[in-house]
């Protein structure tokens, strides 16, 4: 096939370009520019140049034709400008999920035309066609799994996807990269939210909202026992940044029309329990998951599953509850994924506790 690779200089997608040679298709490489220099250059720095040299060696190891596609305005339209809307009423959003259902395989796909059977990632997961339908299951490396990014995607981007490492754990890839003796072999991985390079999202909040000081009240007792610059840089659950002693201390509520920000050192008592929610906005790959039926749903990346059921509500909403513990923070803004077994089904956007 004619296939389009997204490169971004890691070793994973080098070692995806190195498949997708090996297995015989028609490859050309892309990096997506996505840095906003304009907004974000005063505020820190990005290693894009090194990425770039790094995508271009690997290509050029393979004899890859590469290309540099600028992304700025779309990122900015379609993830950053709803990041900071969602941070302003308190919400917790998840951009690296919208990057790939709105730049990598949307943005890139109108740039790029229709000139490529598919569009290659080095995403850990693992598209499966089957009947006229695209199915999404999860990479063996339940650590490094990444279907929770890619669970807004529609069925006509999934059918289009291509997933050469999917079927790889992350031990499996590095032994990969080093046979083929690649330029990245022994890269660390990046961390982080994409857009933001070395930038601190509390600095990007910072920028774009402002600050507004306010109160950190005890959950339990009511009482005032510091001072906070803005509910919009806190989520519930959250351990770090909160500045107290006697801790650990914990974000379990906010009150956003009073820019109060409730915490507690007991954060597992029954009073704080987190075990439901609704989610709206839902994207589903095949079919709206059947009520009362048994899921497991992932409300983070990472590799822990709660059990839980959904019920249906007016306006394709779902109650999810989980069935078998308390969660650390169900935030609204997140979003929460459901799988059976180890195929993803889609999820939505968590929206209120029920």
């Amino acid at each position: 096939m004619d296939v389009a690779l997204l490169i971004s200089g890691g070793v994973d997608s080098s070692v995806a370009l190195a498949q997708l040679v090996a297995d015989g298709h028609r490859v050309r490489a892309f990096y997506l520019k996505i840095w906003l220099e304009d907004e974000m250059a005063h505020l820190g720095s990005c290693p894009w140049g090194d990425d770039v040299a790094h995508a271009r060696s690997v290509c050029e190891k393979f004899g890859i034709p590469f290309e540099i596609i600028p992304m700025q305005q779309a990122y900015w339209e379609r993830i950053v400008s709803y990041v900071i809307e969602t941070i302003k009423i308190g919400h917790t959003p998840n951009p690296d999920i919208l990057c790939n259902q709105h730049i990598k395989f949307g943005a890139f796909y109108e740039a790029i035309g229709k000139e490529f059977d598919a569009i290659a990632t080095g995403h850990y997961a693992q598209a499966r066609h089957k009947d006229g339908h695209s199915h999404l299951f999860c990479s063996p490396d339940l650590v490094k799994d990444q279907t929770y990014f890619l669970s807004r995607l529609s069925q006509e981007q999934l059918s289009r996807a291509l997933f050469p490492i999917g079927h790889l754990t992350k031990e499996e890839l590095r032994t990969e990269a080093a046979r083929l003796n690649l330029p990245n072999a022994t890269r660390k991985d990046s961390q982080g939210i994409c857009f933001l390079g070395k930038i601190k999202f509390t600095d990007f909040i910072r920028y774009h909202v402002g600050e507004k000081p306010g109160e950190l009240i005890e959950f339990e007792t009511g009482k005032v026992i510091g001072k906070h610059p803005g509910f919009w840089f806190y989520t519930i659950g959250q351990r770090q940044g909160i500045g107290l002693s006697g801790g650990p201390w914990y974000v379990v509520a906010k009150e956003t029309s009073h820019n109060r920000v409730f915490i507690s050192r007991n954060y597992y008592t029954p009073d704080k329990e987190r075990t439901e929610c609704i989610i709206d906005n839902c994207n589903w790959f095949i079919t709206t998951p059947v009520a009362h039926t048994h899921y497991t749903v992932k409300l983070r990346h990472g590799p822990r599953r709660h059990h839980a059921t959904l019920s249906s509500l007016p306006d394709g909403k779902f109650r999810l509850k989980l069935t078998d513990e308390n969660d650390q923070g169900i935030a609204p803004g997140q979003y929460a994924v459901v799988y059976e077994e180890n195929e993803c089904l889609g999820g939505g956007i968590i929206q209120e506790k029920a």
